[in-house]
């Protein structure tokens, strides 16, 4: 799924249409994405808009991504504490983004085209790949690293060659690769209620417009 940041507002889609065909042993799905939702951080029910609010939020993102012992019990208990929360509003439609997903087991073959998103004041995009975090427990990558549960890290870089998240015993996982024009992540939280999810997660810069990789599909 696409997620676009904008001079510090984050864009998600709420709504898709999806084409597919099949051609031999291939089958190709064209995912539509509409960028048409924002995410907004209210402060004990009240909408955050003014410079002090969006600076507190802003520091404890930045605790949280930077800070490995903080971030799951710390500063979640803070953000409820303070009775911080997401919400999500439908807004106006800044554009969409292409997704086409060329599927061959074991490799599903991903082309993002971007053409049709807004570029003004475009900071970043994500591309995330993810799944529940309650099932996917293991990651492993190239250069030998073995870790379970929390060990992944809620937001941590990849600098192996691939990476692959997977269930405890290995049948089932995906495998991503790094790429040179993009940064891979690697995330696993789960928090009752309010966390849950595992992955592994591209950043590309605003610049781009095409970008393609390939997924290993694990136990296909």
């Amino acid at each position: 799924m696409p997620i676009a940041r904008y001079n510090g507002k984050t864009y998600f889609s709420a709504a898709s249409t999806v084409q597919i065909s099949r051609e031999g042993d291939q089958v190709t799905a064209t995912k539509q994405f509409a960028m048409d939702t924002i995410s907004e951080r209210n402060f004990a029910r009240v909408k955050m808009e003014n410079r002090q609010m969006h600076r507190l939020t802003t520091y404890i993102d930045e605790l949280y991504r930077k800070h490995r012992h903080l971030r799951l019990l710390t500063l979640v208990n803070l953000a409820k504490n303070l009775g911080l929360q997401t919400d999500f509003v439908k807004v106006r439609l800044i554009g969409t983004v292409a997704i086409t997903y060329r599927i061959k087991p074991p490799t599903l073959h991903v082309e993002v085209s971007l053409d049709s998103i807004r570029k003004d004041r475009l900071e970043t995009v994500f591309l995330s790949n993810e799944q529940s975090s309650r099932f996917f427990v293991k990651y492993h990558d190239s250069s030998g690293a073995v870790l379970h549960d929390k060990q992944i890290g809620a937001w941590e870089k990849v600098e192996a060659d691939w990476a692959c998240i997977s269930n405890k015993t290995d049948e089932t996982g995906f495998r991503l690769w790094k790429a040179k024009d993009a940064i891979l992540y690697r995330g696993r939280e789960y928090i009752k209620g309010f966390l849950d999810w595992a992955g592994l997660d591209y950043e590309i810069g605003p610049e781009k417009t095409r970008f393609d990789y390939d997924v290993e599909i694990l136990g296909s």
